[in-house]
């Protein structure tokens, strides 16, 4: 049996790497780890494949510093004449960035079986890029991989057929179980001279919702500057983040907020200690709401939709929007009464082994 497993981004890695590790327990399943390339330097990719113990990639098809649509494109093209040369059984694609479609529309072409792991996730939001590769690779799949409630209910309301439909559970948490004792073990607070014992916050901004506009950037300064009266701010810089950052000329008004530090994109292992050890996380990322539910941690999403509503209803999670003055009325609320939660269904550490069992008996 062969199964190719497509990856490109950083929350692709940390959704694949339990697959991975599981597929290599059966010695008849040959394994192809492509890698897109769009997340591309070592801050984005390669610390990541050191940190999950993923192995170095098969294949690399280095497709990151291309604009999106030429990048789509060319994984199209590439993947296609890979499928043909290897003829797996299976193609993986993770998630809802430009290489999950693209690999989804590979496999179509190529007549392959299609698995999407992390299906039926929908924020009901057509303005976000990932929300039309999450519709468009999950009417393309096969087997529809689901991490929550609400995505059997989207899917069943969109008119995907019950029998392609499997909850698994979420493999990132699987990463996250799997790997929080050795992040405990992370001196990021050291090298950042952070106090465990005071309260900071974490930050990750990178949508382009939030970033990619003057308006988006000085509503988060606004932000940054009401949250560093708290305590320490914590603020790794996606380049995306940088780049408009500094188009809009906000490096000195950014450099004046005491308490404010402002790092690299940082390591898996760094990262979840941050998170574990954090008062609040603000963010606008997917998988941080899922991670920060299980950690038990505040998290205060800057978007005015969330995609994945389980951790709202029962998780840590709070969709806030993106007015300065109503964010700063949240971060004041939970401060010193902290989102208490619980963990959801199937969110154990096992997804990984029933996407495989899936795969071996469909």
């Amino acid at each position: 049996m062969k199964i190719i497993g497509l990856v490109g981004t950083r929350p692709n890695f940390i959704k694949m790497a339990p697959v991975i590790e599981e597929l290599s327990k059966h010695s008849f399943i040959r394994t192809i780890l492509v890698h897109t390339g769009q997340h591309f330097d070592k801050t984005m990719s390669d610390i990541f494949f050191t940190d999950l113990g993923l192995s170095k990639p098969d294949i690399n098809l280095n497709l990151g510093n291309i604009s999106t649509w030429a990048q789509s494109g060319k994984i199209i093209e590439l993947l296609g004449d890979i499928i043909s040369d290897e003829n797996p059984d299976w193609i993986i694609v993770p998630g809802d960035v430009n290489s999950s479609l693209a690999g989804a529309i590979s496999a179509i072409r190529t007549n392959t079986k299609l698995a999407h792991l992390e299906s039926g996730l929908r924020s009901f939001d057509r303005s976000m890029p990932e929300e039309l590769n999450r519709i468009a690779t999950d009417h393309l799949s096969d087997i529809l991989l689901v991490t929550e409630p609400s995505g059997l209910k989207n899917l069943e309301q969109e008119g995907i057929p019950s029998s392609r439909v499997k909850f698994v559970g979420n493999t990132m948490i699987d990463t996250l179980l799997k790997l929080k004792a050795i992040s405990d073990k992370s001196n990021i607070h050291e090298i950042l001279r952070i106090n465990v014992d005071e309260p900071y916050t974490l930050v990750t901004m990178h949508r382009p919702a939030t970033v990619d506009s003057d308006v988006g950037l000085y509503n988060l300064v606004e932000v940054l500057e009401y949250a560093s009266k708290k305590g320490k701010v914590i603020f790794p810089l996606h380049p995306r983040t940088l780049g408009n950052i500094k188009k809009y000329s906000l490096k000195k008004r950014l450099k004046s907020i005491n308490n404010l530090t402002v790092t690299e994109p940082l390591g898996y292992l760094d990262f979840i200690a941050l998170i574990s050890n954090s008062r609040m996380v603000l963010t606008d990322s997917g998988g941080i709401q899922e991670e920060t539910t299980v950690l038990g941690v505040t998290c205060l999403t800057l978007r005015t939709n969330t995609e994945r509503p389980i951790t709202c209803e029962i998780g840590t999670n709070r969709v806030v929007g993106t007015d300065p003055s109503e964010v700063i009325q949240y971060i004041k609320q939970y401060w010193h009464s902290p989102i208490s939660g619980k963990i959801p269904e199937r969110w154990d550490g096992s997804a990984a082994r029933r996407v495989v069992d899936i795969l071996l008996n469909n």
